[in-house]
């Protein structure tokens, strides 16, 4: 997005600092600042009805009387919320009642906003406030909060039902919806087994078995997130070309699955330091064969479309910071490029914008170029 595209948005994002006037400037201070009530105050309107009846009401909008009729909501929480909501441009009064403005009706509507407010919600809100803590001790301080566990991969199978739910939706929703498109990619060329390193429930598996009806899938991962997977492909009736192989990426003396044709990780490396992901990598490649390829999925914030994407992005690393490991984040581009090469690989595809904003990244050994 340039900056002219982000002249009208209430935040000036995109401009250059000498591009903003100062009006711009401090009225974006005041957004920040007060950051934490337009998220809550907007949850609260969403999931009290109260921005589905000025919706349902149109442009006729809606008075307070008959907003509080319909949600149950006292007419003082209709007013106090719909106040600011018209502030932040949610709702717009037109004399005395509330109409709906276009970023309410994403609010309401957009499957992706209704993810990330949920995993924002749910998973990420009380840990935020160990922030500092995580940034000094590099550790994820605000893990703590859902259980005592070193990283939340430990604990995604034992974290309370709706913060599960909301976890697993946000991570769904980035990877399950574009695996359509990664398929044709991968099944190029004949592909007799994929190793897939941090499988989780076992979705990518199970799109490559319905794809091609030939191919086995070994899943690497955590024994907990292993017995979620083992149950999906079991379900689906396709067991029969499943293995799992039980380990710990972080523990450095683990050897990784051999046989493999195609190694897969698709957001995966981003849950780890650069000096874990080389690590990673580096063991990859001793299991690789001549002919063996290595495909990387990530989403990096520098080759993204929009700034809204690369804000979200880079917010998105602060869940790291605070839950997931205290070291990881969602990666430039080149910090990717220079540990690839580091591990002894070289890249011989790299295709952006796949999906929703991902890169393919299919990395070979350097003689088999």
């Amino acid at each position: 997005m340039t900056a002219k595209e982000s002249k009208n948005t209430p935040h000036a994002i995109g401009k250059w600092p000498d591009q903003e006037t100062a009006l711009e400037a401090i009225s974006y201070a005041q957004w920040i600042a007060f950051g934490p009530f337009v998220f809550q105050a907007t949850v609260v309107m969403r999931d009290r009805g109260l921005l589905d009846a000025v919706a349902d009401a149109g442009d006729e909008g809606i008075g307070v009387s008959a907003l509080s009729e319909a949600t149950g909501v006292s007419p003082y929480g209709v007013k106090v919320l719909l106040d600011f909501g018209s502030s932040i441009k949610l709702v717009w009064r037109k004399n005395d009642r509330y109409v709906l403005t276009k970023t309410g009706h994403f609010i309401l509507n957009d499957p992706m906003t209704r993810v990330n407010m949920d995993f924002t919600r749910d998973v990420c809100y009380e840990p935020l406030a160990y922030l500092d803590e995580s940034i000094r001790d590099e550790k994820p301080q605000g893990l703590h909060l859902f259980g005592n566990w070193k990283h939340i991969y430990e604990g995604l199978s034992s974290l309370p039902e709706q913060a599960a739910t909301s976890w697993f939706n946000f991570d769904h929703y980035y990877s399950d919806r574009v695996f359509d498109e990664f398929l044709p990619i991968v099944f190029e060329t004949p592909v007799r087994e994929i190793l897939d390193i941090g499988g989780n429930t076992g979705r990518w598996a199970l799109k490559c078995f319905t794809h091609a009806p030939d191919v086995q899938v070994t899943i690497m991962d955590l024994p907990g997130q292993l017995a979620v997977a083992r149950k999906n492909i079991e379900q689906a009736g396709f067991i029969e070309r499943f293995t799992e192989f039980p380990a710990d990426v972080l523990d450095s003396t683990q050897v990784f699955y051999q046989g493999a044709d195609v190694i897969w990780m698709s957001q995966f490396l981003d849950c780890f330091s650069e000096s874990d992901i080389l690590g990673i990598l580096k063991r990859a490649v001793a299991v690789m064969r001549d002919d063996s390829v290595l495909y990387i999925v990530e989403l990096f914030w520098d080759r993204q479309k929009f700034d809204a994407a690369s804000f979200s992005l880079n917010a998105i690393s602060l869940y790291f910071t605070c839950l997931a490991n205290g070291k990881s984040r969602m990666y430039h581009s080149d910090d990717m490029l220079k540990l690839i090469k580091s591990a002894g690989l070289v890249i011989d595809r790299d295709v952006d914008n796949v999906g929703a904003g991902h890169t393919v990244l299919r990395c070979k050994k350097p003689d088999t170029i």
